[in-house]
């Protein structure tokens, strides 16, 4: 039997198994196994525990658990609910201010947890009812929170783009600092976004136009130079955290392994300082909830290496490989593809899955296009992002549902539309525009 069978039976198998509810860690592995079993010598199975384990013998990897249990930490507290509130008590005189409060919460919790779900549950959680108790439409309430969350993924310390740098062999260090501009820029255009709607939604409620609008979309608030002061030193401590890590990881001064253990640390010693959240209780379920989620990445992570060492094995991730080179497509139109597959991938699948599973397929040929493999694990990032809001596996969409299980899924996707068609055309802007992306990068690791 030929590459190109081996290959569709693999393929036919590992979507049966996703598709069939099997958690995505068991259905790699045992995708893997049975294409062993079928298609290679007896003796690799022997090799499949060290296989699993040689791969997971990595230092790199162990900034996961770590900054996992950074996010697990502050997302135990208050700490979203004081990012919210200091955040839009400097900001409130500004059209949209509390849909702007709630991008600003998204961006500084995305620095704190690296984790997308985790910042959309915790800004989500009082951001929501708030914008909606002062008349923002349920659609752009749910669809800035949703799109906001995404930021979690880009903005380092980025489990994606850890997981990206370890698959594709690159400096993860180079990602995190890639990831800045892209990341801060994407929240500037989401807040310009609301600032927009807000305006619009304004006009009509001035009109008397009725519907989700309400008399609080034309309440006008203030607060007190007193007040906003009061809300800084809640901010503060964070921003703190954020700047050390950032500065120890580009400084030079500690490998991400060890500055991720620095964050943690710092992470825990802050709750306990500000938040009393020192008792066994509290302490158990922030270890007990980093673990469980931490053992579910890297078991996908096993697993996804399993699945790619049969891949390569067969030769079916080279012969895709020469087969994307052969096509003799553009540049451009290979991006394009590209960019597809993976939107469509992503309305099915979660980022970690998809990465691991593409990213040995697709690379070979992306590099041999000329693109940097640095700006694509941000284009790739984005992209991910994006299956995070998309139905019908956008887990963000899950996450809004659960927070505001009134706001029905139609009014949930409408609000996210626009959000939808922005990082698209983002995309777009980084493709024409790849110093946005590299500048940073090129600065500091020259």
């Amino acid at each position: 039997m030929g590459v190109l069978e081996i290959g569709l039976i693999n393929c036919a198998l590992t979507l049966v198994l996703l598709f069939s509810g099997m958690p995505i860690a068991f259905a790699l592995g045992a995708s893997a196994v049975v294409i062993m079993f079928l298609f290679m010598p007896a003796s690799n199975i022997g090799l499949i525990a060290e296989t699993i384990f040689g791969e997971l013998d990595n230092f790199t990897l162990l900034t996961v658990p770590l900054f996992v249990l950074m996010g697990a930490a502050i997302g135990k507290t208050r700490a979203a609910v004081d990012l919210y509130e200091s955040a839009y008590r400097w900001l409130y005189k500004m059209p949209g201010s509390l849909g702007v409060a709630n991008v600003a919460g998204c961006t500084i919790f995305s620095a704190l947890c690296g984790s997308s779900p985790a910042t959309c549950a915790a800004i989500g959680g009082m951001g929501i009812p708030e914008m909606r108790k002062r008349g923002y439409s349920p659609g752009l309430a749910s669809g800035l929170i949703a799109a906001g969350g995404t930021l979690g993924i880009l903005i380092p310390p980025s489990i994606t783009l850890i997981i990206y740098g370890v698959i594709a062999e690159q400096s993860i260090g180079k990602l995190f600092i890639a990831g800045i501009v892209p990341g801060l820029l994407l929240a500037l255009l989401f807040a310009a976004y609301v600032v927009f709607a807000y305006i619009r939604e304004r006009k009509q409620a001035l009109a008397g136009g009725g519907g989700a609008m309400s008399a609080e979309l034309l309440r006008e608030e203030h607060f007190t130079w007193a007040q906003r002061w009061e809300a800084l030193p809640r901010l503060l401590p964070f921003l703190i955290l954020i700047a050390a890590i950032m500065f120890a990881m580009y400084g030079g001064f500690g490998t991400p392994s060890e500055v991720a253990g620095v964050g943690a640390f710092g992470a825990l010693i802050l709750v306990a300082l500000l938040y009393q959240c020192y008792h066994w209780k509290e302490i158990k379920e922030i270890l007990t909830g980093t673990a469980r989620e931490s053992c579910m990445i890297m078991m996908i992570i096993a697993m996804a290496f399993l699945f790619t060492y049969v891949m390569s094995y067969l030769r079916i991730t080279q012969s895709l490989a020469e087969w994307l080179v052969a096509l003799e497509m553009s540049k451009w139109a290979l991006l394009f593809w590209v960019n597809m597959l993976l939107l469509v991938m992503g309305f099915f699948l979660p980022p970690v899955a998809i990465i691991l599973m593409v990213t040995p397929v697709i690379l070979p040929g992306i590099l041999a296009a000329g693109f940097d493999p640095i700006w694509f694990g941000i284009i790739l990032t984005i992209n991910m992002e994006l299956g995070l809001i998309t139905p019908p596996v956008g887990l963000n969409l899950f996450v809004i549902k659960g927070i505001a299980p009134d706001i029905k899924f139609g009014e949930i996707g409408r609000g996210i539309l626009p959000f939808i068609v922005l990082m698209c055309l983002y995309i777009v802007l980084l493709a024409v525009f790849p110093d946005i992306v590299m500048f940073l990068p090129n600065m500091f690791y020259q």
